[in-house]
């Protein structure tokens, strides 16, 4: 029976602690994924909106007629003023502090049909950049659509790592790619305090790490093992423990740009185990004087008790511990729901508000320049359908906002009386009006006057998206049937 405890305990301290340092892994590399998450869906927000800006940018007739006459000399120029509304101006230092900075570009230049760099005739206008990083932003060949790198910069004593966006640019007469636009911008970066956690983080690119919170030793020996573990053919394991300054810590890593023409680059964290170590060793001696403790309590009293209550304990034994696996599982499953619903609101909430700023800016500047009279027709169809975009952009950013106040639960609802039937005359009128390729028939059957408590403009969401749906995803000859009825 000694034996039998004995050896239980140390089996059970044993898997106690390989069970802790497992989970302890998987929660920090959990927590890592979920930023890195976060931060490309920003990114991916943010890549959108510098797309829609840049697409008419680029089709401008200028830039075209300077790359497809072979005119350089005329192409900056030219781009000088396309480009004034995306290119952060050197001469205002505010500009950094904006709302938009995300959006404000620190430089561009643009690439010939070999991928290399077309030379700026002035480089304070298009943003200053040593040779060889010049020479890091050129490609082996034009990119087929929109490409993503880092540019690891020295600005003084100061190091730093600029996102690079590659946009390509296509002929308007054959609808080849002729040349392509590379902006650079201030990358979005990770919160540096995952959990209250010692994670420290860094973007690896080059072969060398840029992380503020490191010093050029550590900097240098983290790239290091970065550089080797990227290296290898089988990159399945993304962290692994590494030794740095003499101490153990463990390392996570993600490429941030896969599939690019860029250079890769990688999101790298860093955790320092020292003290988890040291408080392991504190649980397991723990562990050890409780445990034995425990074991000898437990031989006295199962000698005392074993032959009267040993299948009643066993069965409570046995319930306690179904109730208490059914607690733990219903726990982890709120726990991780309630994280995703907390982790998409703010998302949203923050994606909404970071582009609601430069898109008010971007109108108003469109209705500015509509209300002169010294442009040629052609320039207000263009600057019309710009300012047709900005009201896209605005009803997507509404949008997220809206699903933000749901998910938070702080969506505010006026109930009132409000004319259901007047909504549907509305919203089929509006329908009839655009074309109709698929050549639908109509039925509708409903009361005038149909009332509805509600609040009107979430009632006119709804019917807009159920009627817009029924013709979006119809048939053609296909029907319509439109019915209420009071009940």
């Amino acid at each position: 029976m000694m034996v039998v405890v004995v050896a239980m305990t140390g089996i059970g301290l044993f898997l106690a602690q390989r069970k802790v340092a497992i989970e302890a892994e998987r929660d920090l590399l959990h927590d890592f994924r979920n930023e890195l998450a976060t931060l490309h869906g920003v990114q991916e927000v943010r890549h959108t909106a510098l797309a829609e800006r840049c697409r008419t940018l680029v089709q401008r007739p200028r830039i075209h007629a300077a790359l497809e006459d072979n005119a350089l000399d005329l192409l900056y120029p030219s781009a000088k003023d396309e480009l004034r509304d995306l290119v952060q101006a050197d001469d205002n230092p505010a500009a950094a502090e904006t709302p938009g900075e995300d959006l404000q570009a620190k430089f561009y230049r643009f690439l010939d049909t070999r991928g290399a760099v077309i030379s700026p005739p002035n480089i304070a206008e298009v943003g200053e950049l040593r040779p060889g990083e010049e020479a890091q932003i050129g490609l082996h060949r034009l990119p087929e659509q929109q490409q993503i790198g880092y540019l690891l910069r020295e600005e003084g004593a100061r190091q730093t790592v600029d996102e690079v966006i590659a946009l390509p640019i296509s002929s308007t007469e054959t609808g080849a790619v002729i040349a392509a636009l590379v902006l650079g911008f201030k990358p979005v970066e990770l919160s540096h305090n995952y959990a209250g956690t010692e994670i420290k983080s860094g973007i690896w690119v080059g072969g060398r790490l840029h992380s503020p919170l490191l010093s050029e030793a550590e900097q240098s020996e983290v790239g290091g093992a970065v550089g080797r573990a990227v290296a290898l053919p089988d990159q399945s394991d993304t962290s692994f423990e590494t030794s740095i300054g003499g101490l153990p810590h463990l390392l996570f890593y993600k490429q941030l740009n896969p599939d690019s023409l860029f250079p890769p680059a990688y999101e790298v964290a860093l955790y320092p185990l020292a003290d988890a170590l040291a408080r392991q060793h504190q649980i397991r001696s723990h562990v050890i004087i409780a445990g034995g403790l425990l074991m000898v309590i437990g031989l006295i009293a199962s000698q005392l008790i074993a032959s009267r209550f040993a299948a009643p304990v066993e069965k409570l034994a046995v319930r306690s511990e179904q109730d208490r696996a059914q607690r733990q599982r219903a726990e982890a499953a709120l726990e991780t729901t309630s994280g995703e619903l907390q982790r998409s609101a703010r998302f949203s909430a923050n994606a909404s508000h970071q582009l609601k700023t430069p898109v008010t800016v971007l109108r108003a500047g469109i209705e500015e320049l509509l209300a002169r009279e010294d442009f040629a027709p052609e320039v207000y169809d263009e600057l019309s359908a710009l300012l047709h975009q900005t009201y896209r952009i605005t009803s997507v950013v509404d949008d997220l906002l809206l699903l933000s106040r749901m998910d938070a639960g702080r969506l505010q609802i006026q109930f009132g009386t409000v004319n259901l039937s007047e909504l549907i005359e509305e919203w089929i009128d509006d329908l009839s009006a655009l074309p109709d390729d698929l050549h639908l028939q109509l039925d509708t059957n409903f009361p005038p006057d149909l009332f509805v408590a509600g609040e009107k403009r979430y009632i006119t969401l709804i019917v807009q998206n159920l009627l817009e749906n029924a013709r979006k995803y119809n048939v053609r000859g296909g029907k319509i049937c439109v019915a209420a009825e009071e009940q």
